[in-house]
């Protein structure tokens, strides 16, 4: 079965009744084109079974929302608090992330009449409710939530398959970016040093850890006017540099060496061709498309070798201002990185790839960890990871904006991530 993504970008006029189905059946929407055999899969410790994410994210609803504020509100089993737990502390012990493929109970029909459960009592609860902020913006969280792991289900699909011999298909009909064109030239993009203000300004929906707003003096800087290329990346490989320590950090060389990257995730080579593996199935590889599926250390190197460097959360973040949220998000339908486009301004900063940056996840100045879910969600993660901003071909358009602070650790590389370079003036 063919999946179409709708709109998510919720309107002014759209209830929060609405946008709370809207998001809740898009989430299995993702999911219609597999067979059942694929819910179960864990292919590696760091992604979670398709079917775990489905009931975590119900639980979610369920366990913070429904518990505590639907009265005479009956949990759909008393075990799931101990199997659908991710990491929050506070509701005691659960299985082990790495142990979620060992499951073979709940079954999937089991875990969609959960959803099915929870959505009934959810719309019953938000109606109920109307006008009641703190209960909105709870469940506005949740949402935000679910929105985080449909990406999550896209990126363990295609690590799922990647990882098949079979090299299964999800998206037949994929959309496939013209290879014969032309691509964009690489421009550089002057900021003046000055203090900025960067940070969420407190209207809308954001994160904890995007807040609060605050100054921050950089010096001149120039940044890329758009990613780099799967055909600039490839020079890099050729150019021997996936066995020169003289680019990497000790521990990207370390790490590198130890799980013998020679490519990005994804790329294969076929009769001296390179190949990759997308959600339509494996194609010729595209060199204008922006590389995807690299690490922190990978991104960093490739910047070393090019004489640039990452650019901090800071500057890119500075980029964006005046520039419209639009790009190559999940709406668009391509599952997949396209070629940068002639835009005079950044291109290709919302949409397409994660962009690494060089700035580790830590507090803004004045962020105070809040007490309970709200500050084990983003506070308690703020060590080892580094921040990418911009979203990425599986993002949807109402979850992205400019102060978006996405973290991984810096040997990642089955999200959609790549690469902009920045550098001084």
């Amino acid at each position: 079965m063919l999946i179409t993504i709708p709109d998510s970008q919720p309107s002014k006029e759209l209830s929060l009744s609405a946008y709370y189905q809207q998001v809740r059946q898009l989430s299995e929407q993702i999911c219609q084109p597999l067979e059942i055999e694929d819910y179960v899969v864990q292919s590696m410790p760091d992604a979670s079974p398709i079917k775990w994410h489905l009931a975590h994210t119900a639980w979610f609803f369920e366990a913070f929302i429904l518990v505590p504020h639907f009265k005479n509100y009956s949990v759909f089993h008393p075990k799931y608090d101990y199997l659908l737990n991710s990491y929050y502390e506070s509701l005691g012990e659960r299985v082990p992330a790495a142990q979620r493929g060992t499951l073979s109970r709940p079954t999937v029909a089991e875990i969609y009449r959960y959803r099915a459960y929870v959505d009934e009592a959810m719309q019953s609860l938000i109606a109920e409710n109307s006008g009641n902020l703190e209960l909105e913006s709870l469940v506005i969280l949740g949402l935000n939530h679910e929105q985080q792991h449909q990406e999550f289900l896209f990126t363990n699909i295609k690590h799922i398959f990647g990882n098949n011999p079979l090299r299964p298909v999800y998206k037949p009909d994929l959309p496939i970016p013209n290879a014969a064109s032309v691509g964009k030239q690489l421009d550089w993009l002057e900021y003046p040093d000055q203090l900025y203000e960067i940070g969420h300004d407190g209207e809308g929906f954001a994160f904890d850890n995007e807040q609060p707003r605050h100054r921050v003096y950089l010096q001149d800087y120039q940044l890329a006017s758009r990613l780099v290329t799967n055909g600039e990346y490839l020079e890099f490989i050729q150019a021997g540099s996936y066995n020169n320590p003289d680019y990497w950090l000790s521990e990207g060389w370390a790490t590198a060496s130890f799980k013998n990257w020679q490519a990005p995730l994804y790329w294969e080579k076929i009769d001296g061709d390179w190949w990759l593996m997308t959600l339509g199935g494996m194609r010729p590889l595209n060199e204008n498309e922006p590389v995807c599926h690299v690490s922190f250390y990978e991104a960093d190197a490739y910047a070393r070798w090019a004489g640039k460097r990452l650019p901090t959360e800071a500057e890119w973040e500075i980029a964006t201002t005046n520039v419209p949220v639009e790009g190559n998000l999940l709406e668009n339908g391509m599952l997949h990185p396209a070629p940068a486009t002639e835009n005079t301004q950044p291109d290709q900063l919302f949409g397409d790839v994660w962009e690494w940056t060089n700035s580790t996840h830590q507090p803004y100045p004045g962020y105070r960890l809040e007490a309970g879910i709200v500050g084990e969600y983003n506070g308690k993660l703020m060590c080892n990871r580094l921040v990418l901003r911009g979203g990425s071909c599986v993002t949807p358009l109402s979850h992205i904006r400019p102060t978006y602070r996405n973290f991984y650790p810096p040997s990642t590389r089955w999200q959609f991530t790549g690469i902009r370079l920045a550098d001084a003036h």
